[in-house]
C-alpha cells in the first residue's frame, strides 16, 4: 500500500457518480486522497467509508469561484500534501438551445469546466512531475469525439477541448513519465441528467447503452496506466466512435440532426 508521501490523488467533482467511484477505485488501490466538490457532506460521507483504507483529506470547494483554484491549492499546500494525481472530474451540462440560458450561466459552466481544469493543472504540474509516475484523468466524454447535438451547445465543445488539452499534456510531460488521459464514456448512470432535467428524456433510451460508473471509473485509471491517451469505456461506445469516425463529417453531421432530439433538451 503507498504511503502518504508516495503522493495523494485530487479528485474534483468526487461527490457522487464518476467522481466519487474513481475515489473508491484509488482507495481500493491503496492511494491517498485529497476529495474536493461543492456538497461537503456528501465529502465527508465518503470519505468515512473510504478512510478504512486509505488516508482521506476533504476539501470543499466550489470551482464556479474564479479564485477557488487558487485557494484550494493553497489549502492543499497549507496541509503538507503532495499531489501525485490530478482527476479533473468536476462537471455538468446546460440544457437546452444556446439562448434559453442568460450569459452568467454560460459564464459559469466554461469556468468549472475549463477555466478551473486549466488552472488546477497548471498550478499542480510541478508537484505531478515531481514524482515518477505523476497522472492526470481528464474526465471528458464520447460528445468530444462525435458531432455536436441541438442543445447543451457548449457541452460537446468542451469535452473536445478536454480531450486536445489531454493530447498536449501527454506530450509535454512525457519525459517526465507522466501518463495524461482523456476518459471518454458514452451514457452513464449518474446524477448528471437528474441536474440537467433531463432524467425522463434519458430514460426512454436502450437500457444497453447505459455504462455504471464504477465500470467507468476502472476503465479510466486501467486505460490511462497501460499509456492511453483517449479511452472509451463499453465495446457498444467503441464501436460506435470506431464506424462514426470513418464516415464522411457530413454524413455525420446529418445523422446527428436526426438523432438530437432523442438525446438533447433543445428547448
Amino acid at each position: 500500500m503507498p504511503s502518504p508521501d508516495s503522493g495523494h490523488a485530487l479528485i474534483t467533482g468526487a461527490s457522487s457518480g464518476i467522481g466519487a467511484e474513481i475515489a473508491r477505485e484509488y482507495a481500493r488501490r491503496g492511494v491517498p486522497l485529497i476529495l474536493t466538490a461543492r456538497r461537503a457532506d456528501r465529502l465527508e460521507a465518503l470519505a468515512a467509508e473510504l478512510r478504512a483504507q486509505v488516508s482521506v483529506q476533504v476539501l470543499p470547494a466550489d470551482l464556479a469561484a474564479a479564485d477557488a483554484p487558487a485557494q484550494l491549492c493553497e489549502a492543499i499546500q497549507a496541509r503538507g500534501l503532495r499531489v501525485r494525481i490530478l482527476v479533473n472530474n468536476a462537471g455538468y451540462g446546460v440544457a437546452g438551445r444556446y439562448r434559453s440560458s442568460d450569459w452568467p450561466v454560460h459564464a459559469q459552466f466554461l469556468q468549472v469546466m475549463i477555466g478551473s481544469v486549466c488552472e488546477l493543472t497548471w498550478r499542480l504540474l510541478p508537484s505531478l512531475r515531481s514524482f515518477p509516475d505523476g497522472r492526470i484523468l481528464n474526465v471528458a466524454s464520447l460528445a468530444g469525439l462525435m458531432p455536436s447535438a441541438d442543445g447543451q451547445t457548449l457541452y460537446a465543445p468542451v469535452k473536445a477541448f478536454l480531450i486536445k488539452f489531454s493530447e498536449s499534456l501527454a506530450h509535454e510531460n512525457a519525459d517526465r513519465g507522466m501518463k495524461v488521459c482523456a476518459l471518454c464514456p458514452g451514457f452513464t448512470y449518474s446524477e448528471f441528467h437528474d441536474v440537467t432535467g433531463t432524467r425522463a428524456m434519458m430514460s426512454r433510451l436502450p437500457k444497453g447503452l447505459w455504462l455504471q460508473a464504477d465500470a467507468v471509473a476502472r476503465a479510466g485509471i486501467d486505460g490511462m496506466e497501460r499509456g492511453r491517451v483517449i479511452v472509451v469505456p463499453g465495446w457498444r461506445y467503441k464501436l460506435l466512435h470506431g464506424i462514426t469516425r470513418h464516415l464522411p463529417d457530413q454524413t455525420r453531421f446529418r445523422l446527428m440532426g436526426r438523432n438530437s432530439s432523442r438525446i438533447r433538451k433543445a428547448d
